[in-house]
């Protein structure tokens, strides 16, 4: 089922919906919520997903667990999408939003998901069909693709205008001396907001901003350099350590 109205899917009475939607690139999906849960999954193109707590770019092959009654923002940067509307309980895939990888059983089954009707039929094929959807999801391993972003607006700033401007030299020196405190009490902060350690943050959001130009066609060379790399080398390695797999080899996956 293609293009169907949120208030139809809230209608259904389902616990699962699919539909198919292809959006142009560049198209924005202003913040937003939805009762059910969604899995977003994009079939072709890159989805760059915002919510209060953090950014995850969902690149092709692959998808991103939204729960129900989170505001969302998404922007489609050429993007075939096919979304899973999920009645809360049918499945746990906790309450924030994270990336999964899709399984090529689960790809066949979402693709052919879109083309039942609204109000299959449960007992048949069709709800068989969900049901092994559902068994999928719940099994499908979860991907460090989120860049979580502070509640702290002093470290708020910092972050966001890094992810505007990444740069793989920037210290926690740096942005200490920016807020103005020890670097002892920066490190302590930056941790208990985002979990995460500054070098930690940094690789993490080098790589998932990395990935949605990768998906794009840019150049590693490129990309590289724009990140203040001292090599492509060296790119790759932070890379690799971060997601245990070469760009190369992670871009060939997601064709």
């Amino acid at each position: 089922m293609r293009n169907v109205s949120i208030d139809l899917l809230d209608a259904t009475p389902r616990l699962v919906v699919a539909i198919g939607t292809d959006y142009p690139d560049g198209r924005l999906l202003p913040r937003h919520t939805h009762r059910r849960a969604q899995l977003l999954y994009g079939a072709t193109g890159v989805m760059q997903v915002s919510t209060h707590d953090g950014n995850w770019v969902v690149p092709p092959q692959r998808a991103v667990w939204i729960p129900p009654g989170v505001a969302h923002e998404v922007l489609m940067l050429g993007v075939s999408t096919r979304s899973l509307y999920i009645e809360p309980g049918a499945v746990d895939l906790g309450n924030r939003c994270q990336v999964i990888s899709v399984s090529p059983l689960m790809r066949h089954l979402l693709m052919e998901a879109v083309e039942i009707a609204l109000e299959y039929d449960e007992a048949g094929r069709d709800g068989a069909l969900i049901d092994l959807l559902l068994h999928e999801l719940a099994r499908s391993a979860h991907l460090p693709l989120h860049i979580p972003l502070p509640m702290d607006s002093r470290l708020l700033g910092l972050c966001q205008t890094f992810l505007q401007h990444p740069n793989a030299h920037q210290s926690p020196q740096q942005w200490a001396d920016q807020l103005h405190i020890s670097l002892r009490t920066f490190n302590r902060l930056f941790r208990q907001q985002t979990g995460l350690s500054f070098s930690q943050w940094r690789q993490r959001a080098c790589v998932v901003l990395a990935l949605a130009r990768l998906a794009m066609g840019t150049p590693v060379t490129r990309i590289a350099l724009d990140f203040g790399y001292d090599s492509p080398a060296a790119f790759s390695t932070m890379f690799r350590r971060v997601l245990g797999q070469a760009p190369s080899v992670w871009l060939e996956g997601a064709k």
